[in-house]
């Protein structure tokens, strides 16, 4: 059994508890609702029957703050907390970066890459162009770093990909979300270039203003694509494919099913000694959100 370490947290994100739970198959649902994610809980226990990850169990958890380490610990069975980044070294055989800070992700990952200890790493990866070649750089060097939004592994992207073909030529792509570019626009991105088979992109331009973002992409060989993310609106993650032949709505919305799918690939890359997801496909879509975020920060 892989023995996994997980770094937490940032404001907002709770994936150090629900990925947690969904591998070492238990959870604290008081807690978690204690802490702020009441919906969090509710979907764990409406996925009590599948949680659990055989092959890898979180032993070890860092977080900024003591308290929040043993939250952590209290809420999903991690029996082990540490005062030090560097002293999971030795001591896990890989690692999950569960914070979505992207400014902070080289510095938090670095002694891990250099140490050689597989790692994956939170969504974005980076916001910064010397941070992603510096990551890109360590990948080609051979470093263990897998990193993308779970938006790749879900079932409704699944679907899609699935009924591509008919739906004819793509004209154009269309996806929605709430929340921020920086934090939340690789979600749209990563579905779209999963459906489509990760295209090559000709150019990237952003239209919007903040919390009003609109980015543009051209594909080569492919069709437009607009990207929308408002702070002001419904939560929603959904995607629209306008073909000659046919059109699509792609509402996502199984949060479980994709974070669950995800780490299986991640520790299934661990077992395997290298990322199933290819490095150049996430280098791909970071690229798209550095070069994005235009005036907007």
């Amino acid at each position: 059994m892989l023995k996994l370490g997980i770094i937490g947290m940032s404001p907002g994100n709770a994936h150090p508890y629900s990925w947690s739970a969904i591998i070492n198959g238990q959870f604290d649902g008081e807690e978690i609702t204690r802490i702020g994610y009441p919906a969090v809980a509710a979907y764990l226990e409406a996925n009590r029957d599948t949680l659990g990850l055989p092959a890898a169990k979180v032993t070890h958890v860092w977080a900024q703050e003591r308290e929040i380490a043993e939250s952590i610990c209290k809420a999903v069975g991690v029996t082990v907390i540490v005062d030090e980044l560097a002293e999971m070294i030795g001591e896990v055989d890989a690692v999950i970066l569960a914070r979505d800070d992207p400014e902070n992700h080289k510095e938090m990952a670095r002694s891990f890459i250099e140490a050689g200890i597989p790692i994956f790493i939170d969504k974005p990866l980076a916001y910064s162009a010397e941070d992603l070649d510096w990551f890109s750089a360590q990948s080609a060097a051979g470093s263990f770093i897998m990193s993308c939004s779970s938006m790749r592994y879900a079932n409704e992207v699944r679907v899609a990909r699935q009924e591509l073909k008919s739906l004819g030529k793509l004209e154009l792509v269309t996806a929605v979300g709430k929340k921020d570019w920086k934090k939340y626009g690789i979600h749209l991105l990563e579905a779209i270039f999963a459906i489509l088979d990760d295209p090559e992109v000709r150019s990237v331009k952003s239209i919007g203003e903040a919390d009003r973002e609109i980015v543009h992409l051209r594909l080569e060989n492919g069709p437009d694509v607009t990207l929308h993310l408002f702070n002001e609106i419904s939560g929603t993650f959904q995607v629209s494919l306008f073909g000659r032949n046919a059109w699509k709505l792609i509402d996502i919305r199984n949060s479980y099913s994709m974070f669950r799918d995800n780490l299986i690939e991640f520790i299934r890359s661990v077992e395997e000694g290298k990322p199933r997801l290819d490095f150049g496909k996430t280098e791909r879509i970071v690229r798209v959100i550095v070069e994005g975020k235009g005036g907007i920060g």
